[in-house]
């Protein structure tokens, strides 16, 4: 088993191929150690993604004008992975947590989650109480390396790859931890009336502009926010501001409205970056999992 600052338990083959796979290309802070099954490399991990913009060199414009669909409003599609890397704005300090002072236009690398929101969460003292003891217990009862599934926003915070397409009447959200997927309705419904909470929330969209909105509610209580265990109830909202600014990058800024345990509401500002020449991989957590049996509290408490 290995952890990963910031990143949550790498509990199977898959995730600890993909996590090698990232490590060859940055500045890492432990040695990797790679373990994959042959039939990893059999999945179209390297096939071309068509109708990439290219540069004269023959590399992806990541800059390049974002596409559109029929209707003129920004494609999304694409396969995306959360990105720490960002450009130094005037506003970046008021919009992510940051370590030092940047200069603008160099690129410094940042937290996701609810560890990047400026002046940390507004938790209530009970939930404060909550989060520091399940960091106490080394998050020992973290729901991600037991094998359930994550919730959005978690999802989103997590380095497993997500692929998002648009259908008619909905957005969706497909990602490889768990084989999870999302539905969010642009048929013009209403959210459920008193739903039965669940993992990820029931969620409806629009377009205002070129941002589209979602708006999310039913959480189920049994999850996690992040590692760290910050917690998020039934009584949540979650409202999400999507907009693609060029070809290779999509902006959230996620606003959560959750009065059970916070003070007031927070937003999480983040990237994603598109992953080009590469598609979906099967990791299912169960498969060959080993973690959880083992972990414990620092007392010793299973």
């Amino acid at each position: 088993m290995r952890i990963l600052k910031g990143w949550g338990m790498v509990t199977n083959d898959i995730e600890r191929f993909r996590m090698g796979a990232w490590a060859r290309g940055a500045v890492v802070f432990c040695v990797v150690v790679l373990t994959c099954s042959a039939h990893v490399f059999g999945q179209w991990v390297t096939y071309p993604t068509p109708n990439v913009p290219r540069l004269a060199d023959g590399q992806p414009d990541l800059k390049a004008r974002a596409p559109r669909q029929p209707d003129g409003k920004p494609d999304f599609f694409g396969f995306w992975q959360p990105d720490r890397m960002r450009e130094c704005t005037p506003d970046l300090a008021s919009r992510v947590r940051l370590t030092q002072p940047c200069k603008p236009g160099e690129k410094v690398m940042v937290q996701n989650g609810p560890a990047s929101v400026p002046g940390g969460l507004p938790l209530q003292p009970w939930a404060a109480e909550l989060a520091k003891q399940r960091t106490a217990d080394l998050s020992k009862d973290d729901p991600h390396p037991r094998c359930q599934p994550d919730n959005y926003p978690r999802v989103y915070w997590l380095p497993h790859f997500t692929k998002i397409f648009h259908v008619p009447g909905e957005l969706l959200m497909l990602n490889e931890w768990n084989a999870e997927f999302r539905q969010i309705y642009t048929d013009g419904r209403p959210l459920p009336e008193d739903p039965h909470p669940i993992y990820s929330g029931y969620s409806i969209g629009k377009w205002e502009g070129d941002t589209f909105v979602i708006t999310t509610k039913g959480f189920s209580e049994s999850q996690w926010l992040d590692t760290a265990g910050n917690p998020i109830t039934s009584a949540a909202a979650m409202t999400e501001r999507i907009t693609r600014p060029n070809f290779g990058t999509l902006n959230l800024a996620i606003t959560i409205d959750d009065p059970k345990a916070y003070t007031k509401p927070f937003t999480i500002d983040m990237n994603m970056k598109i992953m080009i020449d590469t598609q979906m991989i099967e990791e299912f957590c169960l498969e060959n999992e080993r973690d959880s049996a083992r972990l414990f509290a620092p007392g010793g408490g299973k």
